[in-house]
This record gives C-alpha cells, structure tokens and sequence, in this order.
C-alpha cells in the first residue's frame, strides 16, 4: 500500500484525512507494528506542536505511549510536512471536535477531567492483542475460557480462585490478560494487576534486601484482583512461597479475585507446600489441551487477520498442519512468513510457506519470553523495571537495557520494532545499536561474556529464593 499524503492547510485538512494518511504511513513503513485496533484511534487536534490522537481504551493507550510514539510521529511529519510530536491521550485528555476539522489549539489543560480508570500500574505489561475477541476458543480451552470470561465480568463472585494450567504456548497468559482488560473496562474502579511468578519474586526480594516488606505486603494484599502468570515457579522457593500464601489468604478471605496459570495442576506442581496446593485447588482448576488441527487454523488466520497479512487459506492449513502443539509457534511462522513477504517484494504464497517453515519449526529451544527476559536482567543487575524501561541513560541502567535486547533478538522471533516496543518505546536503530555494541563488547571482555552466558542460563532455570 503506497502511504497517503496531504496537503496541510486549514481550509481542506479534517481528522479523517489525517487518521486516514497516519494509518497509511504505519502500515507501508512500519508493517509489523500495526494492529487492527489502530482503526479505533481518533485525531483531536494539534496542540502546541504536537498531534493529539486519542484512544479510549487504557490498555492500548499505554501500548500506544510505550511502544508506538516514535512511528506515529515518524508517520505524522510524513503525511503533515510539518515538524510535529505526537501525543496520546484517553478519553479524559481532551474533547473530540464537534465538526471533522482539524483543530490547531494552543494552551490545552490535558487530563482536567476525571480519569473514570483506576491507573496502570507502570511496570504491568498487558498486550492488547491479549484479548477474549482474538482468543479461539475450541475443545481443548473451552472450559478454561468460560471460566475466564466469568472471572472477569464478575470477579470475586464467579470462581475463586481460578487456576488455568496447560503445556508451554497454549493460551494462558492469553487468558489472563484478557480477564485483567475486559475487568478494567466493566469494573473501573477496581485495583488490578497481572505480573509473572518471577516478577512477584524480583519484588519480593527487592522489598527484603530494602526493608520494606510492609510497602510489599500492604501493595500486593490492597489489590481487587491478583493476576499471577506461571505460579509453578513457587517450586522450591520456601520464603516466598510462605509469603505468597498470607497474601492469598488475604486477599480470598475478603472475597478479592485471584487467578493463576501453571505449566502444571497444583498438585503436580513439584515442591509445593500441601497448604498451597490444598488453596489452589480450592476454587476452579481448568487445563488447557492443545488445539486440534480447526482450532489450529482458526488460529492462524486469526493473528494474520489482526496484523493486516493476506494469508490464503492453503498457507493456513499448511502452517496448522506442520505446527500441531504450541500457539507460539504458530505465530512465529507468521511473523516470519511477513518478514519474508515484505523482503521479496511479493505476496505470501504456499512455496514461500514451505520454503520458510520447512521442518524446524518446534525442534528449538524452549521458548523464552519477554517478561522472562526482564526479570533475568532485573534480578542479575539488581535494577528496577521501572528504570530498565524508562529513558534514563546512565550507564548502570543502559548496559542492562542493551544486554536484554540482545537476549530477546537471540532468544524470541520478535521483530527490531517490537524488542524496542518491549524496551521503554525504543526505535528499531536502537534496538540494532544495543545488539552491536553487547556483541562487540563480548569480544572484548570475557567477564562481560560470562556475565551474558550466566544470564542466558537463568532464562531456563528458575532462580532460588535469594540467590
């Protein structure tokens, strides 16, 4: 698709030119980024040199702020001519235009009105992709699902707590975030918040090492709901197990909404105390099975549908058929599929799907994750997340930050743009300067690549309570 550009001038300029030459821009020079929610984006107006675009839902205004700020105004200059920002804002930051004209304001209070959602916590990473409208449901998760879409219309009352466990790649953290973001949306002021096990442990031991165990506790037993993905890394972990289990206590004693995910049932969780696994048990426990060969399909015409790739159904049922056991694998051949599609120039085809699928799909190693990545380097480098994803550049936050997006290039398919996204917002130039410079300092420093192969081997194995 050739972008769009516009002549800018009060008189012929409106908002729908403009969303219109904005969306052109990002799906011809930023493909992979793009989503079909982006549609739901509305232009208000320039302020003060910046373009204000709104989106109302919180989750992908937070998205939008972390991930997607330099493309928009890449694509905002582009399409305007103009040397302008870009700022996003929720329905509280200001009012739409009355008529479809473009309005140039200049002094504008920004969030007078009342925000009716409680705030993100900074360091929850929620993807808007993550949601029950992209989640297909078939025999193997339909219960799993129900239980979900329950738990998040009416959490605390539903089943309490909800336990999803199932094999790597099969929809739980899919499920989760989707509970916390249809539950922000029907329950505006309730206090949500999703993290993983290790995340709960880096801060658990953080509070420890600082003393301020009672900040932790009153934090994380004041939440409505408790979100807590992969819970089976409890496993050996005697201290915090021991404090996981008051905060359950207090959080299921006065009715508040918990759900977990685990690689396995609570009772197969391995060196789990008997109380845990006797409370866990206690409310509903869904397994998820993988998805058979439809439900596969659904699947990968689902996520191509959502990143605006033209899949014909002949590439659908081959990459259903070569792929059979983990979601994630499905969405790594699209992903490659699209990267391959935009490298030659030309559509996707079956031959093309053979030629990038081949037969080594599933045989690599196990799949490492973003947040997986972050709690690794937090913990290794005693740094907080909220740095690591800020835009501080002192050294002691910048070498971490680089060494993660070496990690996540290395041990995930994401593209440049998204590693970036994941790491405070970053550019894709970034992104490759970060994997240059840890690959020419490795070359350099043993001790530095000793310290990056520590790090590597923490990504496949839990850390012990603290080491």
């Amino acid at each position: 698709m050739s972008p769009v550009f516009i002549s800018m001038t009060k008189e012929s300029l409106n908002t729908n030119d403009l969303k219109e030459g904005l969306l052109s821009v990002l799906k011809s020079e930023h493909p992979t980024m793009c989503r079909r929610w982006f549609n739901e984006i509305r232009v208000v107006g320039i302020v003060d040199g910046s373009l204000v675009v709104q989106i109302n839902e919180p989750v992908q205004l937070k998205y939008l702020q972390r991930c997607c700020v330099d493309q928009f105004v890449d694509a905002a200059q582009t399409v305007t001519k103009r040397l302008l920002g870009v700022r996003f804002v929720g329905e509280e930051g200001l009012e739409q235009p009355s008529d479809s004209s473009v309005v140039v304001m200049g002094d504008v209070n920004f969030g007078n009105a009342q925000n009716p959602y409680q705030p993100i916590d900074e360091d929850m990473l929620i993807c808007p992709d993550l949601n029950f409208d992209n989640f297909i449901v078939g025999p193997g998760n339909r219960l799993a699902h129900a239980a979900a879409t329950a738990v998040s219309t009416k959490p605390g009352q539903a089943y309490n707590p909800l336990f999803i466990h199932g094999g790597v790649g099969l929809g739980k953290t899919h499920l989760l975030q989707s509970i916390c973001q249809i539950a922000m949306r029907k329950h505006q002021s309730m206090r949500i918040y999703y993290v993983s096990c290790n995340g709960f442990m880096t801060q658990f031991l953080e509070a420890v090492q600082l003393g301020e165990m009672s900040s932790f506790r009153h934090r994380f037993r004041a939440y409505d709901m408790l979100v807590i993905d992969d819970i089976h890394d409890l496993s050996k972990r005697d201290q915090t197990q021991e404090e996981f289990f008051h905060t359950f206590n207090t959080l299921f004693q006065s009715g508040r909404q918990i759900v977990l995910s685990s690689d396995a049932a609570p009772s197969e969780i391995p060196f789990l105390e008997e109380r845990l696994i006797s409370r866990f048990s206690c409310g509903l426990v869904a397994c998820i099975d993988p998805p058979g060969f439809e439900t596969r399909v659904a699947i990968v015409k689902n996520k191509a549908l959502n990143r605006h790739i033209e899949l014909p159904d002949d590439v659908a049922a081959y990459i259903a058929t070569k792929l059979d056991s983990n979601i994630r694998e499905l969405e790594g051949a699209i992903t490659k599929l699209q990267g391959l599609s935009l490298l030659d120039e030309s559509p996707i085809t079956l031959s093309m799907a053979k030629r990038a699928i081949g037969g080594d799909f599933g045989s690599g190693p196990k799949h490492v994750s973003i947040q997986d990545i972050l709690d690794a380097i937090t913990s290794f480098y005693d740094v907080k997340l909220t740095d690591l994803l800020s835009k501080r550049r002192h050294k002691s936050i910048t070498v971490p930050r680089q060494v993660g997006m070496w990690l996540a290039r290395k041990n995930t398919r994401f593209s440049l743009e998204e590693i970036g996204g994941y790491f405070g917002g970053r550019d894709h130039t970034t992104v490759m300067h970060a994997i240059k410079s840890i690959d020419q300092k490795r070359g350099i420093d043993n001790q530095f690549s000793r310290d990056v192969e520590q790090i590597e081997d923490q990504l496949s194995k839990p850390l012990s309570d603290f080491e």
